[in-house]
């Protein structure tokens, strides 16, 4: 046996076994649980309704406002 042999061997043992490790891991840490979605969905709402609020409050529409309109006026 040459010594880039064993050289191979020993890497497809470590490769292996990373592998093989990676694939457990992901086995036993698969998905978020209900408890984990329902508080995912919490925050998402609520971050959604501040940014409705701030998106819609009079300064920011009537600064959105003018920036379409001037992108409308302008020429091409």
């Amino acid at each position: 046996m040459h010594k880039t042999d064993k050289t191979d061997k020993a890497v497809r043992a470590r490769l292996s076994a990373w592998v093989g490790g990676a694939v457990r891991t992901a086995r036993r840490d698969a998905g978020m649980v209900t408890s984990e979605y329902a508080m995912g969905i919490v925050a998402a709402v609520a971050f959604a309704v501040v940014l409705y609020k701030v998106v819609t409050s009079g300064a920011v529409s009537a600064e959105l406002q003018g920036i379409v309109k001037q992108a409308l006026d302008a020429r091409m």
